[in-house]
């Protein structure tokens, strides 16, 4: 009887053991109150990477010239120095944009232009003659594998619906990306050499004094530009095919301190008389940059020096709860009108947390909206180290051990077998009486 009462609680307190718990040691997009001409649009303010206006951002589009920023990325790529770097111009590159009708930088065969130059001549102008001769100076004879560059270096940055097909623009039907993916290759193109000096360029004498180049984006061109000039425009670059692609523009604009990125696909080109409508890329990028400078500002939501949130504590000595704060300040761009306090925070942390704790460990995270829109999420972690009670801890563990429903059945079955241990005992006991022999004392 002692072997199995022994054998019941060891097995116990071992199946206890195993089922008690192991103690283990940035985009909100709003409404504008005026029409749009294009099928695609994207605004991103870059101060704060927010997308603060899109429509079908994911639509795949023909780019039209605007392909050739993904041109000039894997050019700078490519070429350590750009202003010395001397390239020939093929005769046979020239010629295959015979009969294309397409926009020409007016390059001529067999002269020598720096890599600069040439970068200047497709960006300006829009020289699709630019295009292919780098295009064949970087694929070194091969254009198709300097396409097959501007495809994988479009994957690299994340474009999930783009795919090039030629290094200028033209039509085909393999040929396409979105003004989100597009928005992505700009921002990428903005950090290199030269990029935003020569797209922001509105006329330039860099191969020669009697062969100007000047900027086919009226949003940058004080002279020509007429109503569609917008002093607040910084390049990029403008593109076309007709009603193919419509009028494309992909731009950016400084005011005030706060800097926009925006890139517009598919305003109608002609009517069906062959009547050009207003360049409605560029009307839909000037409407949008003044509501965005006029209507939106830079808003702190949540700073890293404040708390943020407080969950229970266990296992620390004195101490009931663990502070959280953000792990990084966060802004984002809303409208001037809304309140802080009408930010809706979503929180997703545990309900308690065991010490040890140190300081900066994440603890959980929080997700902030505004009207049903996302605006980012924000890891919490704690803001103080705190060292665990190991007393606290055993007598926790002691507490789960005999609340453990295998402790309790475990003490349940010691108890019924020791009562029954008892009964065999008592009748064992009565019996053994009942069989002693009765002593007979004999009378004196």
């Amino acid at each position: 009887m002692k072997k199995i009462i022994s054998f019941l609680l060891s097995a116990a307190v071992m199946l206890s053991a195993v089922l008690i718990p192991q103690i283990s040691a940035g985009a909100a997009e709003f409404e504008v109150d005026f029409g749009v001409h294009c099928v695609s649009l994207y605004l991103e303010n870059l101060d704060t990477d927010t997308v603060v206006y899109s429509k079908n951002p994911d639509q795949q589009r023909p780019p039209a010239s605007t392909t050739k920023i993904m041109t000039y990325i894997i050019t700078a790529e490519n070429v350590k120095d750009l202003k010395n770097t001397m390239v020939t111009i093929k005769s046979s590159v020239i010629h295959m944009l015979d009969g294309t009708g397409s926009s020409m930088a007016g390059l001529k065969a067999e002269e020598k232009l720096s890599v600069y130059q040439l970068l200047n001549c497709m960006m300006i102008p829009s020289g699709n003659d630019a295009a292919l001769v780098l295009a064949d100076y970087i694929g070194k004879g091969d254009i198709n594998k300097f396409v097959d560059m501007m495809n994988k270096k479009a994957k690299e940055l994340g474009c999930e619906n783009t795919h090039f097909s030629n290094p200028h623009g033209l039509n085909s039907e393999n040929h396409y990306t979105t003004v989100r993916d597009m928005a992505k290759i700009t921002k990428y193109a903005l950090t290199l050499p030269e990029f935003i000096d020569i797209t922001d360029t509105a006329t330039s004498d860099v191969i020669g004094e009697d062969r100007y180049l000047v900027t086919t984006n009226s949003m940058i061109d004080p002279v020509r530009g007429g109503d569609l000039y917008y002093p607040y425009a910084k390049g990029i670059k403008t593109g076309s095919t007709g009603n193919d692609s419509g009028y494309c523009l992909v731009s950016t604009a400084e005011k005030n301190g706060y800097s926009y990125l925006c890139v517009a696909y598919g305003a109608p080109y002609e009517d069906e008389e062959g009547e050009r409508y207003e360049n409605g890329a560029m009307l839909d990028s000037i409407h949008l940059y003044q509501w965005a400078f006029d209507e939106l500002s830079i808003k702190t939501i949540l700073d890293k020096n404040d708390l943020a949130k407080e969950i229970k504590l266990e296992f620390a000595w004195n101490k009931d709860t663990l502070q959280l704060s953000p792990a990084s300040s966060f802004s984002t761009m809303l409208p001037d009108d809304v309140e802080i306090s009408s930010i809706d925070k979503l929180f997703d942390v545990p309900e308690s947390i065991e010490a040890p704790v140190k300081e900066g460990d994440v603890i959980g995270k929080v997700t902030l909206s505004y009207a049903g829109q996302a605006l980012g999420t924000v890891d919490l972690i704690a803001t103080e180290n705190i060292d665990r009670s190991e007393l606290l801890s055993a007598l926790d563990s002691i507490k789960n051990v005999i609340t453990s429903k295998w402790f309790i059945i475990t003490v349940i079955v010691i108890a019924v077998l020791a009562v029954i241990y008892a009964i065999f005992f008592l009748v064992f006991r009565k019996k053994k009486k009942k069989q002693r022999p009765v002593k007979k004392y004999r009378k004196f």
